[in-house]
């Protein structure tokens, strides 16, 4: 073999090697992505199939509470009622705030809105009267028929001119389209959210009203410390109905549902569920 020939074959063993190692590292790549997306695709399942498990958990949870809270022996309606239900080897606590215990994005005085924005909201009080007003605007503005349109869901806030999503989820735990009252909030229904809200603030006041509350088993708190023109007594018949599902892994499933507890005629129905919604959370929160 000639040194020309030697060198030709060894540039081709090298071009070869290179070609190999270049191989070698796409299929490292191809391999990597591969591994990657079936753990992706398998911690995707394991979440979906864990909101189905929360989510069919805390619904029948939920229709075991009901008819406990419906049935003849029952008495008369409460604002505000925690029930521990046995289901599946879990115990869920499922509470029940009837829904003017929040605050009525379609009822409310813009003076409640403005406390609302400012409180739970984050903003200085002008900024906040003025957004009130524009919320007022944006329910008065008419429909086809000339009627108010109103808001059909609380997400629906962020129709108004400022009202952005950050904002709507600082105020979404705290509000309501459905409770077709008086515009006002019973504090004896509401949660911790709402009572600092209506505290403007005050949270040791207002967790000395939920403690009250849990003490008495719902049968009334002081709430003569809170501005007496955004209070009312009533409660209705509509209710927000929430579960806490534990999950295996020290999560918790969340599933909230809206329901008027009159019966339903129509439907032949002891219940009407008009609103659900199932999420998780990633820590236990420290209970209802």
């Amino acid at each position: 073999m000639t040194k020309a020939e030697w060198r030709r074959g060894a540039v081709q063993e090298g071009i070869a090697l290179v070609a190999v190692l270049w191989i070698v590292a796409a299929l490292s790549v191809a391999v990597t992505g591969i591994v990657y997306a079936i753990r992706a695709e398998t911690r995707t399942m394991s979440a979906a199939r864990g909101l189905i498990e929360a989510q069919v958990s805390g619904e029948a949870a939920i229709m075991l509470a009901l008819q406990e809270l419906t049935s003849p022996q029952a008495g008369p309606r409460q604002p505000w009622r925690t029930l521990q239900v046995s289901y599946g080897g879990r115990v869920i606590p499922v509470e029940f705030n009837a829904l003017n215990g929040f605050v009525d994005i379609n009822r409310a005085a813009p003076e409640l809105l403005t406390v609302l924005l400012a409180t739970a909201g984050g903003q200085d009080v002008q900024a906040a009267a003025k957004l009130a007003q524009s919320i007022v605007i944006e329910r008065q503005k008419p429909d086809a028929l000339g009627r108010a349109q109103g808001f059909e869901d609380a997400s629906e806030l962020m129709r108004v001119p400022g009202v952005d999503y950050n904002l709507y989820a600082r105020l979404r735990a705290l509000v309501t389209a459905d409770v077709q009252g008086s515009g006002k909030v019973n504090p004896r229904a509401a949660p911790l959210e709402v009572l600092t809200m209506l505290a403007e603030g005050n949270v040791a006041r207002a967790q000395s009203m939920v403690s009250a509350r849990r003490q008495s088993g719902g049968a009334g708190i002081d709430v003569t410390a809170l501005r007496a023109e955004f209070i009312d007594s009533g409660i209705g018949s509509r209710y927000r109905v929430q579960a806490l599902v534990p999950m295996a892994d020290g999560s918790q499933g969340v599933v909230q549902l809206h329901v008027d507890v009159s019966p339903d005629m129509r439907a032949g129905l002891p219940w009407r569920i008009f609103n659900a919604e199932t999420w998780m959370l990633a820590s236990s929160p420290k209970g209802i």
